[in-house]
């Protein structure tokens, strides 16, 4: 093997003796950071959405494909609707799920010390009040007068008031939808008693089938338009939507209503559906987390979220939701982060696990190496050392040797076999280049002694 060759391998090998234990102390350190702070999410989600066929269900799916896209699996846990959310939310059962608003009681919540955080609004859900035409009628033949006013009124009889559904067989949903207690603080608005109207909590959709046999008068849904059934009931000829003519103030009576207009003709422009501006009242719905869930996989919802509801919808303009408006809980920090604020500068160019992994690691790692970077001034002269006492550890044995001449001349010769043995050894010593001039040096000190005791 070439000289030159062995040089630069033995200072390869002393050099990763000098420094291996700094670069040990700095994995160290970093593997003790990172399981401190747990920057990389679980692979594995559950998110608590609705019903068959609901726009809870729909949307799950959509998130659980977005995320897919980062190697995280979403697990779609079906419920009856928000109110059940809210209760899987509570036992653990659930990361995240959606929860309309109203259906969480913060003042209740923060005494049961229960805590939840919003990652915001995400879209409108109004409350769908389907009835039968021909029960309109009734309604209204039955309202008084002649039987001249009664005929005329029948024919394009609508109902605008809840105070109209005293008597009525209306379905509200099942009780974990949520509905049912929002129909309940809306009819004691009214002055109307539950008692006085025939509510049942059937499912959605052996109540559609019901309600379109005539077996029911009326159904109450709380949905987004994206749900099946309500695009489908919208269209069906004989069922009208009730215009909520008292929207403003019911808005008014509830902080977390808005009063919405559905437009005329956004379901069909061709056939004209619906045929007015229906007045409507809605509350939005949020994404709830339990606050222990992983901060990277709030960030990773949160960031989906513009690209799943930031559309144009029906009720609302591109960009306008998700928001941070109309939350009841308080919202984290992730989703304050991603609705309010451009994507961070790492995530546009790199992964998502790598970006993350820097993001939440770069202050750590700007601590070692501020910790590291005065340890790591030890490393060139420790080199040195290592290097150069390859050298002086013979100085030692030819100082004894100079020492033993000086006090004891009869026994040059048998020094003299010393010297030649050390120099020999001296001879296969192998050093870098920069330190040659001392292992020269050395050679020289050598032959100084051997001519003293030659004399």
């Amino acid at each position: 093997m070439p000289q030159a060759l062995r040089g630069a391998l033995l200072s390869l090998r002393v050099l990763l003796l000098s420094a291996g234990p700094f670069a040990l102390l700095a994995v160290a350190l970093l593997v003790l950071a990172y399981g401190w702070l747990n920057p990389n999410p679980p692979k594995r989600v559950t998110l608590a959405t609705g019903p068959a066929q609901s726009a809870y269900e729909e949307f799950g799916k959509r998130y659980a494909k977005a995320l897919a896209a980062d190697g995280i699996t979403v697990v779609l846990l079906p419920s009856e609707g928000s109110a059940a959310n809210l209760q899987l939310l509570r036992e653990g059962r659930a990361d995240l799920g959606f929860v309309q608003g109203g259906t969480a009681e913060p003042g209740v919540m923060q005494q049961q010390g229960e805590e939840l955080l919003s990652l915001g609004s995400l879209f409108v859900e109004p409350v769908w009040l389907f009835y039968r035409a021909d029960t309109a009628r009734k309604v209204a033949a039955g309202a008084g007068g002649g039987k001249a006013a009664k005929a005329a009124i029948a024919s394009e009889a609508r109902l605008s008031s809840l105070a109209q559904l005293q008597g009525l067989r209306v379905n509200v949903g099942t009780e974990g939808s949520g509905v049912p207690s929002l129909v309940n603080k809306l009819l004691a608005l009214n002055k109307l008693e539950p008692s006085t109207v025939r509510l049942s909590h059937l499912a959605q959709t052996p109540a559609t089938v019901a309600f379109l046999n005539g077996e029911l008068d009326a159904l109450v849904f709380a949905s987004a338009p994206e749900s099946l059934m309500v695009q489908m009931l919208l269209q069906t000829p004989g069922v009208r939507l009730m215009d909520f003519a008292q929207s403003e103030a019911y808005a008014r009576r509830f902080p977390f209503l808005t009063p919405e207009i559905l437009p005329r003709g956004v379901v069909d422009l061709a056939a004209d559906i619906p045929s007015d501006d229906v007045r409507l009242v809605a509350s939005t719905t949020s994404l709830l987390a339990r606050e222990g869930t992983h901060p990277a996989l709030l960030q990773l919802f949160a960031q989906n979220a513009q690209t799943i509801h930031g559309g144009a919808g029906w009720f609302n303009r591109a960009r306008e939701y998700p928001n941070t408006r109309h939350s009841e809980l308080p919202i984290a920090k992730e989703g304050e982060r991603a609705i309010n604020e451009p994507a961070p500068l790492l995530q546009r160019y790199l992964p998502f696990w790598l970006a993350n992994l820097v993001e939440r690691m770069w202050l750590v790692m700007g601590v070692l190496i501020a910790l590291l970077l005065p340890l790591s001034r030890v490393v060139p002269p420790l080199y040195a050392f290592r290097i150069r006492s390859r050298v002086f550890r013979w100085y030692g044995e030819l100082r004894e040797i100079e020492a033993r001449a000086e006090a004891d001349p009869a026994a040059a010769p048998t020094l003299l076999q010393e010297l030649d043995s050390l120099e020999e050894k001296v001879g296969k010593i192998v050093v870098p280049l920069s330190y040659t001039d001392e292992l020269y040096a050395l050679r020289n000190h050598i032959h100084l002694v051997r001519k003293g005791l030659r004399r």
